[in-house]
């Protein structure tokens, strides 16, 4: 089966599931680096560099690594093998994400004068509302370490990572039809595998089965 078949019928048979702070300052025994379970998948950390929608390397990303739960870790490992077979690739642009760099996007947000990433991140959504409709959170899901943000390399999603804006939303309507095609893909192959995807965001996933649903760790990345 070709590419653009597969991408078709995944789209055609997609039905999307719309998709205690506790801060340690050592990793768990069951987080793992991503890529010594699934080398084949591409990292580009986004927040340990400047390409980001704050524009600087964020607080506890001391590497360009990508940290998870081990059964996140695995099922990502699946979710790639099944896709190397139509010659596909995952690339993560977020994993496992410390407190404090929660913390330094909270501080941020206060700063209204700040804007400099607000053309290729936010240009339709005012800073002072980041929050309320949802793209930011003051305790996010990746401290749990099972929520990843995720794509296919080489495919157009209709909007690039971090894109505040309701064009982001999973199941947009003003986007190409292989753009949603490409969400499409994306979401059925990582629920086939056991994660469920943030409505407002293409890229965000969480493991439906998390190990730690209600703790938040604060470890930096190293």
């Amino acid at each position: 089966m070709s590419k653009i078949w597969l991408i078709v019928l995944a789209f055609a048979t997609y039905s999307p599931s719309i998709c205690a702070f506790s801060k340690q300052d050592q990793m768990p025994a069951d987080f793992v680096s991503l890529a010594e379970i699934a080398p084949d998948i591409k990292i580009e950390m986004k927040y340990a560099g400047s390409d980001n929608f704050i524009g600087r390397p964020i607080a506890g990303y001391e590497a360009e690594k990508c940290l998870l739960t081990r059964p996140t870790a695995l099922a990502l490992q699946k979710s790639q093998q099944w896709l190397t077979q139509f010659k596909l690739q995952l690339v993560v642009y977020d994993c496992y994400r410390p407190q404090k760099a929660v913390t330094e996007f909270v501080q941020w947000s206060k700063d209204l004068n700040d804007t400099k990433k607000m053309e290729s991140h936010y240009p339709k959504v005012a800073k002072a509302n980041l929050f309320s409709e949802g793209y930011i959170a003051t305790k996010s899901g990746h401290s749990r370490g099972s929520t990843v943000d995720i794509g296919l390399t080489g495919l157009d999603a209709g909007a690039p990572f971090d894109y505040f804006d309701p064009v982001s939303h999973t199941r947009a309507e003003q986007i190409s039809t292989a753009a949603r095609a490409t969400r499409a893909l994306l979401c059925a192959t990582l629920e086939r595998f056991g994660f469920v995807n943030y409505d407002k965001e293409w890229w965000h996933f969480t493991l439906k089965n998390e190990p730690h649903p209600n703790q938040y760790f604060d470890f930096p990345i190293r």
